[in-house]
This record gives structure tokens, sequence and C-alpha cells, in this order.
């Protein structure tokens, strides 16, 4: 029987082995946070999502800047109306270039242009509503960066919390492993000494058989976790976390339970409504006409990148597409549905929002409800084994007694330790959703 106990022990005992080999990084919970707020690939997106946003409110500068642009152009011709214009846009126009003769049938002629053109917009009236929704927009996705941040930073809280859990976990366990081994060693003297039978060292065999497979899935817990906080982190590197600080009840901080108005995600749905909005408002005012002025510069020679004779061009334009085929009809009912529809999503996310409000304050005193009682059983349980293992030393007790108290101390321990991680869950999570922007 030792030699098959010791044959179980050998997986076990390596893979111990084997996750005391790797390498261990101590680190705080404060550390944590910073090097996920630096990292974090979610927050980076998220900040390449603000740029976006700000790069296309900026696009909406268009609505009040000209548009310039410089073009040089050559080209060869004998086209009789051709050739003609590009001679007088050259100033070369002599009076036998009236000759019938040369007006029908031209010589080649050599044309290079070289020309500066601006459009200035002066009255677009969808257009400046547009750019209101773009900055609504850029506002409303910075407001959500900063709800991703506050949502990191609840998940890494959580995350580093689980690792103390398993942390707590493998030592409670260990300390098990310790205790059932110590009643084996005992209850083989006994054995040998005729006071117990050899059903009573079996238990006490499987029972230490149970605690290492424990112990072996709360070491994989452990690297999980950590394997978890380093994604977190921005890092691939296989390290195993150990925690600075144990894991103990967090005092409750927050003060008030109701939904406040100037949550960032709250505020951004806001702004995302008012984008949708003026976007609506734009749709309507493509029915309006528009104003823009325009003026081009322009030189001409026959020779390449020259300019001897010169001309330009102003003026304002005043347009209005009537009619479109009810194109901007059906555009104009689409964004009035896409504001209602923001409207709606909104008033549902605010209520969905005090509903997980209620949801977490109930969550939050049953945990702690949860935590006097598991605090309770703990101590009752403790006494317990203690009692039983001095009655089991002086033969009072039956080691099934013992092996019962001594696996409910160890149960009541895990569960205690569990009850304080969603304990302090729930004060994280209770804070995450009544987090303000001030």
């Amino acid at each position: 029987m030792k030699r098959t106990r010791t044959l179980f022990f050998i997986p076990v005992l390596f893979f111990g082995l084997l996750l005391q080999a790797q390498e261990t990084v101590t680190i705080g919970k404060k550390e944590v946070q910073e090097r996920v707020q630096e990292n974090n690939s979610q927050l980076k997106i998220s900040q390449q999502e603000f740029l976006a946003a700000r790069a296309q409110y900026r696009q909406s500068n268009a609505v009040f800047l000209p548009n310039i642009s410089v073009s040089h152009t050559g080209m060869t011709t004998n086209n009789p109306l051709m050739a003609f214009g590009s001679r007088l846009n050259q100033e070369r126009v002599t009076q036998a270039d009236f000759d019938p003769a040369r007006l029908n049938d031209p010589d080649r002629i050599d044309n290079f242009a070289t020309k500066v053109e601006v459009q200035q917009p002066l009255i677009n009236l969808d257009g400046f509503w547009q750019r209101g929704a773009a900055k609504n927009k850029m506002e409303a996705t910075e407001l959500q960066r900063l709800r991703t941040g506050d949502a990191m930073k609840l998940e890494t809280e959580k995350a580093y919390m689980q690792l103390q859990l398993a942390h707590k976990a493998v030592t409670v366990l260990e300390q098990a492993l310790e205790t059932a081994q110590a009643n084996l060693r005992l209850a083989e003297n006994n054995f040998k000494q005729g006071y117990l039978q050899r059903s009573d060292v079996l238990a006490v065999e499987v029972r230490v058989t149970e605690v290492n497979n424990q112990l072996q899935y709360a070491r994989s817990n452990v690297k999980n976790a950590s394997d978890y906080l380093m994604f977190l982190m921005g890092d691939s590197i296989d390290v195993v976390l150990v925690p600075k600080d144990s894991l103990t009840v967090e005092m409750n901080p927050v003060t008030t339970s109701e939904l406040p108005e100037d949550r960032a995600d709250i505020q951004a749905m806001e702004l995302a409504t008012e984008a949708r909005k003026k976007m609506y408002t734009a749709s309507k005012m493509t029915f309006l006409p528009r104003l823009n002025a325009f003026g081009s510069y322009e030189l001409y020679d026959d020779e390449l990148f020259q300019g001897d004779a010169n001309g330009y061009m102003a003026g304002v334009a005043l347009s209005w597409n009537i009619f479109d085929g009810s194109k901007r009809i059906g555009e104009t009912q689409q964004s009035r549905a896409e504001y209602k529809q923001a409207q709606l999503e909104l008033e549902q996310h605010v209520q969905q929002s005090q509903m997980e409000l209620n949801r977490a304050t109930r969550a939050l005193q049953d945990a702690e409800n949860k935590l006097q009682l598991t605090q309770l059983a703990l101590e009752q349980s403790k006494e317990a084994l203690r009692i039983r293992s001095n009655r089991y030393e002086q033969g009072l007790e039956k080691t099934t007694d013992l092996l019962g108290a001594e696996t409910q101390f160890s149960e009541k321990r895990l569960e205690y330790y569990q009850t304080v991680y969603e304990y302090n869950y729930a004060v994280a999570y209770l804070e995450f959703l009544t987090e303000s922007t001030e």
C-alpha cells in the first residue's frame, strides 16, 4: 500500500515542483493597475477609436475652410477651336490668325497651363449641422473611452482578487494536506498498535488523496489567474504572480445607491443621441440652396513651366437641387428613425443601469450577510476540529468523525475566502456603477 501511495504522489509532487520552478513575480494591485492602463490592448483600441472620431470631426472643417488646388497641364493639338483658344490664352493672337484658311486648318500648337483654383463655402446649412454631429460623436467617443477605462479597472481588480483567492486556496489546501498526512501517520501508528482497523487507515489515505487532487487544481488556478493578469497588462511572459497583499475584507466606501446622471456611459449615449438629432436636422437642411464662392488664377505658355500670359476668374454660385428622385426624402426618413432609435436606446440603457444598480446593492447586502455567517461557521468548524483532534489522540473519537471535522474545516476556510472575494467584488462593482466623471 505504501508503494501505491508513493506512486500516486509522484505526478502531484512533480506538478508542484514544476509550478515552483517557474519564475515568480511579486506584484501589488497599484502596480497592476498602472501597467494595465499603460499597456492593455483594449484601452489602446478605445484610444484609436477616439482618434478616429476626432479626425472625422476635423474633416468637417471643410464647411468653413477653402479648397485650394494647383494643376499644370500640357497639351498639343491642331483642333481649330482648341488651337485658336490656346493662342488666345497665350496672348499670341495676331491679325494673320484671323485668316479663314488658318482658322479652318491651323498648325499644331503646344499649350501649357498652370492653374490655381479656390473654392470657398459660404452658406451650407447641412454641413453646419453635420459638423455639430461630428463634434458630439467625438465627445461621446471620449466619454466611452473613459468608461472603458473604468470597466478595465474593475476587471483588473477582479482578476487581482482571483489571484489572491487562488493563492489562499493553495495555502489552505497545503495546510490541509499537512494535517491529513499527520493524521495518516497517527492512524498507521495506531493500526500497528492494534487500536485501529485497516479500513480506518484506508479512509485517511483517501482523504490525503482528495486533498492532493484539490491542491493540484488550486495550483492550476494560480497559473490561470497569473496568465490572465499578464494578458490584461499586455505581457506574455510565462510567470507565476504572487500578490503583495493578502485577500482581506474591503470596507464599503459607497454612500449612495442612486444612479449618477453624469456617469460616462450615460453622458456618451446622450451625446450620441444629440448627434443623431443633428444629423436628422442636417438631412432636412439639404432641401435648402447652397451658396459658394469660387475663383481661379491661370498662367499659359507654349513652353513647359512657363507663364508669359495670365488671367483670373472669380464668382459666386447659388445652387439648389430641387428634386433628386426622392433620395433625400428617404435619407431624411432614415435619419429621423435613427434619431428615435437613439432616444429609445438611451432610455433603455438608463433603466437597465438602474436595474443593475439595484441588483448590485442587494448583492452587496447578501454578500455581507453571507460573510458574517461563513465567518461564524469557520470559527465553529475550527473549534469542532480542535475538540475532535484532542479526543482522537486520546482514542475517544472515531476516525470517520475526525476526517469529517477536518474536511468541514477545510471547506469552511475555502468558503470563507470565496465569500470575501464575492464581497470585495460586490463593493468594487457597486463603485463602478456609481462612478461619475467628476
